[in-house]
């Protein structure tokens, strides 16, 4: 299902989204991420028909984003575990439910608040430089060629990138 043409591209989000930008993908990675192994509980609480969790759970382990182990022989089950390459995928899941809370909640306001056990207060992921520790924003960032760029594409899409921010 993943389409070539993505994962070709010298793109990180349009590799990215080859892969887990359908959204039962992304579901199956929330709900692992809620501490669910089972193809039984990826099921229910997805929502997704049973063939297409078994289909994004093959996809995900091909891909080393989960691993399965058998936990039962007879009749043989599975769960499906996270790697650190699944793990990793949190802070992205987060940024995006809280875009949605804030975008797309018709009103309702948040079904799940994610809260610092740190301090107590809801989580909001924030940008940082790495460098420096100020906050990133588009209009903080420019962007230039990485060294898997495609020198076919790295002029056009710089100077779109940069022009656009806002």
């Amino acid at each position: 299902m993943a389409n070539e043409k993505l994962t070709e591209q010298a793109c990180s989000v349009a590799r990215s989204a080859s892969l887990i930008g359908d959204p039962w993908s992304l579901l199956i990675i929330r709900e692992a991420l809620a501490g669910n192994r089972r193809f039984s509980d990826f099921v229910e609480f997805t929502g997704a028909q049973p063939s297409v969790v078994s289909d994004r759970l093959k996809r995900l382990v091909a891909a080393g984003v989960l691993r399965s182990s058998q936990y039962q022989d007879h009749p043989p089950r599975n769960e499906y575990r996270l790697t650190p390459m699944g793990r990793a995928l949190q802070p992205v899941l987060i940024a995006l439910s809280n875009w949605g809370d804030e975008f797309l909640d018709n009103g309702h306001g948040a079904p799940l608040v994610y809260i610092h056990e740190g301090c107590g207060q809801p989580a909001h992921p924030q940008m940082t430089c790495t460098h420096c520790g100020d906050s990133v924003d588009a209009h903080s960032l420019r962007v230039i060629p990485g060294p898997g760029a495609d020198p076919d594409n790295v002029a056009r899409r710089v100077s779109h990138a940069t022009r656009s921010a806002d």
